[in-house]
């Protein structure tokens, strides 16, 4: 599945954390790779100063690694976008 840097993509890979038990911020902040993950707390942190393409390379690198289940999310959509967000590698 090819990754698509627009608004709508990013609104989805939103949703699919707004559906988890994550909750998504965008806040400033050095991190070193863009983001920070709260494990214990369950908060993902984006920098809010990336650029769209950004964000969305950052939510997908994020998604992979906490490792969502696509069956523990109630909407079939969701499911199906994180199931073949599983299998999408960024080409940086």
């Amino acid at each position: 599945m090819p990754v698509k840097y627009t608004k709508s993509y990013l609104d989805k890979l939103e949703d699919v954390f707004a559906a988890s038990e994550y909750h998504l911020r965008y806040e400033k902040g050095n991190f070193k790779s863009g983001y920070c993950i709260l494990k214990d707390t369950k908060i993902v942190i984006i920098n809010k100063y990336f650029t769209l393409e950004g964000k969305i390379n950052a939510l997908i690198d994020i998604l992979k690694t906490l490792d969502f289940n696509p069956k523990s999310f109630a909407n079939q959509k969701q499911q199906d976008f994180l199931t073949e967000l599983k299998q999408t590698e960024l080409k940086l």
